[in-house]
């Protein structure tokens, strides 16, 4: 049975998401929650609260890589957040090394703002550059799957190069743009964690044709326990920790670091801008844009009304998508008869195919019930 449609009267979340639910006044349990646990962490920040903890989180990341070239380390994918925690690092006295992902899907502005940054504030730069043929198979697994989780490849691969170079650097600690303030809102039914290695291995047996040798990987128990039990690995959300104004963030970049605007969150990349604006909206009627101004509403950045003119715009401007699809048909070694025949396919859930979220569940529980224990409302994973 078709579902009524309805959208939250505070957000602009709607029935897209098919685990949203709304009280009795409308609102859907995103801003709820946000309420609950998000909000907390953002006031304290904006108010300037959590000032003491910064200093100390600070304090902590010095003493760890006092003796080392580098005490701590930043994912620099040339977007708003990882451009702006570059930024902050160095004003906080950190002496990070930045680590880039070539999936081989820069933009040329991506690439250029990521240069200008490390040039401006004199940070030292590791590019991992992928295996092109592993992950162009992957890629076209993950579409032939179905799934809506067909940024997984990139996503899993940055993560895995991020905790290797880390260890490799005796690092102890990443410092990530993850906040609260401009992402707090991401149904878990539009996607799927990328995390999960398990997942990752199915589809690329199933649809797959080669054998990944060199592409990335990181499972469960690196992530959880040999990373941060052997090499005392630690995150750090810094951005959690001080005040976070996107537009203002903005200007601030474009002005200090010469940064120039993408148009949309993560459209650094070819691929992802393409897999948000036409792939998940087209197939799966997600629009990842009421996520993204929806956090932006409940923390005070926008209004609703903005938010609701945005989203009458196209996700795609129509010249852009079919210059874009053809690029991304011909990069994964289709025609585009042959792609749209893929997109035509009928949706496949993540839970169709093998994962170990059962794991992922459990260590939420248990790490939730830890906090609940200790009265944790801190910033840091």
């Amino acid at each position: 049975m078709t579902r009524e449609y309805k959208i939250c009267t505070h957000c602009v979340m709607d029935t897209s998401d098919p685990g949203i639910s709304f009280d009795a006044s409308g609102v859907c349990n995103h801003c709820r929650s946000y309420e609950v646990e998000a909000k907390p962490i953002v006031d304290r920040a904006d108010s300037g609260q959590a000032a003491p903890e910064l200093a100390r989180v600070v304090a902590k990341i010095k003493a760890a890589g006092k003796g080392n070239e580098y005490d701590c380390l930043i994912g620099l994918s040339g977007g708003v957040d990882s451009s702006y925690v570059a930024a902050k690092v160095k004003e906080l006295g950190l002496r990070p090394l930045a680590v880039h992902f070539d999936s081989g899907w820069n933009s040329e502005l991506a690439v250029n703002n990521i240069e200008n940054i490390v040039k401006r504030l004199d940070i030292d730069l590791y590019t991992h550059v992928c295996d092109w043929d592993e992950m162009r198979d992957l890629q076209l697994a993950f579409f032939r799957a179905g799934v809506a989780n067909c940024d997984t490849p990139t996503d899993h691969a940055f993560l895995a190069v991020l905790y290797r170079v880390a260890a490799q650097h005796r690092i102890r600690h990443i410092v990530t743009g993850t906040n609260f303030a401009t992402e707090a809102i991401l149904p878990r039914a539009w996607g799927y964690s990328p995390a999960d290695l398990t997942h990752l291995r199915a589809i690329q047996r199933r649809f797959g044709t080669r054998k990944l040798k060199t592409y990335p990987t990181l499972g469960f128990f690196g992530r959880y326990f040999y990373y941060p039990v052997v090499h005392g690995l630690r995150t750090v959300r810094i951005l959690n920790l001080m005040p976070y104004n996107k537009a203002q963030v903005k200007e601030t970049i474009k002005q200090d670091l010469g940064w120039r605007d993408y148009g949309g969150k993560h459209y650094e990349s070819i691929f992802t801008r393409f897999f948000q604006a036409y792939y998940l909206p087209h197939k799966f009627g997600y629009d990842k844009r009421r996520a993204h101004l929806s956090s932006l509403i409940v923390s005070g950045q926008m209004t609703r009304e903005e938010a609701l003119l945005e989203l009458q715009q196209p996700t795609y401007p129509a010249d852009k998508l079919a210059t874009d699809k053809e690029f991304v048909a011909k990069k994964i070694g289709l025609s585009v008869a042959e792609f749209d025949h893929i997109v035509e396919q009928p949706p496949h859930d993540y839970s169709e195919y093998p994962t170990e979220e059962w794991l992922y569940k459990l260590k939420g529980a248990v790490w939730g019930a830890i906090k609940k224990l200790r009265g944790i409302t801190t910033a840091r994973v």
